[in-house]
């Protein structure tokens, strides 16, 4: 009696169970798969457009210029603060974007801030001296 009723119930739920596996597949396709491509196409193009002068970061977080790069070791020779240092270029993990450029600008607002700041601390002594001024006036 409850053999052919496991039997029936088997046969009507095979069909909705292989509809949720595939849900279920192609879902975790969109999820893992395909954002895990896009980001491995996008680093293959970053690579292919590395170039001599190029500030890069390596996955060490080690930063440098690009000196040298060897095609046929796949090797690139990074100039960090003088130092030459060879790595595959495999240990590149970004492109940065910080340049000469990018490093005078904020030297540069700095020095712009600093004589602000000594005019304000010149203004406050002003005050501190008009004060002084004024209490031995009485």
């Amino acid at each position: 009696m409850f053999g052919n009723l496991t039997v029936a119930a088997a046969k009507g739920s095979s069909l909705p169970t292989i509809a949720i596996l595939v849900v279920f597949l192609v879902l975790m396709y969109f999820i893992m798969v395909r954002p895990q491509q896009k980001q491995q196409k996008k680093h293959r193009e970053m690579m292919s457009q590395l170039k001599k002068g190029d500030h890069v970061v390596t996955i060490g977080r080690l930063h440098g210029v690009i000196d040298e790069i060897n095609d046929t070791d796949k090797t690139a020779t990074l100039d960090c603060d003088g130092i030459f240092l060879t790595f595959d270029l495999r240990a590149i993990s970004a492109v940065s974007a910080q340049g000469p450029q990018a490093v005078a600008a904020p030297a540069a607002k700095e020095a712009e801030e600093a004589p602000a700041e000594s005019t304000d601390a010149e203004a406050k002594t002003d005050d501190v001296e008009k004060s002084d001024s004024d209490s031995d006036a009485e």
